[in-house]
């Protein structure tokens, strides 16, 4: 009988938690849809912007040799070292590198998505 008791009164405690707090599951996955969003838009961005010389995917070969793949950044420093100079205007790179220049919310969901295509140890990698 107790056993029973104990059981009910743990289902009673879950059911609270998941009706006493209204939306506490929409909160969540509304987070992850605007996280999914911002990968999505530094996505864009990358390809609009930086794949004529940069392998922006997480298994395509880089147009321009000496454009590093952005799958392996995060192997030569953290891709979030990257956003202060992406706001200011990144100017350094590989030698044919034009001046780039991303407004505060383009900067975020760049690093968003760098972040989410990172190769773990860089092998297998083309430049």
């Amino acid at each position: 009988m107790t056993m029973l008791f104990t059981r009910g009164l743990r289902a009673a405690a879950v059911a609270v938690i998941l009706f006493a707090v209204p939306g506490a599951g929409a909160v969540q996955a509304q987070g992850t849809l605007a996280e999914a969003a911002q990968v999505e838009r530094g996505k864009l961005i990358a390809k609009e912007a930086c794949a004529a010389c940069h392998a922006v995917g997480v298994d395509d070969a880089s147009p321009n040799a000496d454009a590093p793949a952005f799958r392996d950044l995060g192997q030569r420093y953290p891709v979030e070292d990257l956003a202060e100079s992406l706001a200011e205007g990144i100017v350094t790179g590989h030698p044919d590198m034009p001046e780039v220049a991303l407004e505060a919310q383009d900067v975020t969901s760049f690093i968003a998505y760098l972040k989410s295509i990172q190769s773990p140890d860089g092998a297998g990698s083309t430049h």
